[in-house]
């Protein structure tokens, strides 16, 4: 039997998208993350080309024996235009299955071609109104009260006020983590931190912490229905 694999840039990516998943009842495989190292912030400086041809080249096998029908390529836009990041994913994909078919946006299956054999492939990228990543879905979706995690707004202006800042990519980060130790988890919970106010947990045992209704997950909604 033939199956639909997503390929994500993170572990957080993967956990994020499995919760998804579940609320929608879609079967969809999530493949392992594309970034070797479960520590986030090793995976700042960008997404790496090296990992995501050998993430694609690592399905050649299962595609070759009829396994895969479809595969979705989930990263983060970062600060990157979309067509920036659809020719990332095509340099990629031309890497592994030279000559191809393209892709020239998102949301949408090309026929691929190789070897004799024949599946499909579609990209989708996180974001906020075109910009940012994961962290920034998240602090849009979330349900509960975050005064703890808001309070860092003030933290972030101090900073400023000393002539320090902090990327929005790391403060994201930071927001995400102060929402799930301190706003969302109970003082019980906090004595088992390490696991009960993980983003794994979160997302796999509190998943009503977020809003997985809310509009800006249309489109990723629209992106896995295609899998589904």
């Amino acid at each position: 039997m033939s199956s639909n694999i997503l390929i994500v840039e993170s572990p957080n990516d993967q956990y994020f998208l499995q919760a998804i998943i579940r609320y929608l009842n879609f079967n969809i495989e999530v493949a392992p993350a594309i970034m070797i190292s479960e520590d986030d912030y090793k995976s700042m400086e960008g997404l790496s080309p090296k990992e995501l041809k050998k993430a694609l080249d690592d399905l050649k096998a299962d595609i070759q024996k009829g396994k895969v029908e479809r595969i979705g390529i989930f990263i983060d836009i970062d600060d990157k235009q979309e067509i920036e990041r659809i020719n990332f994913v095509n340099d990629c994909i031309q890497s592994v299955f030279p000559g191809t078919q393209l892709l020239t946006e998102i949301n949408n299956f090309v026929d691929i071609n190789f070897d004799s054999c024949n599946f499909q492939i579609a990209c989708y990228f996180t974001n906020v109104n075109g910009k940012g990543e994961l962290e920034t879905v998240l602090k849009t979706i979330k349900k509960e009260n975050s005064i703890y995690a808001d309070c860092l707004e003030s933290w972030k202006s101090c900073l400023a006020s000393r002539g320090k800042e902090i990327k929005i990519k790391d403060f994201n980060k930071f927001w995400v983590s102060i929402y799930l130790r301190f706003d969302t988890c109970s003082k019980r919970e906090r004595n088992q931190a390490k696991e009960k106010c993980s983003f794994k947990y979160a997302m796999s045992d509190k998943s009503k912490i977020w809003d997985f209704e809310h509009p800006i997950l249309n489109d990723l909604k629209a992106f896995l229905q295609m899998f589904s």
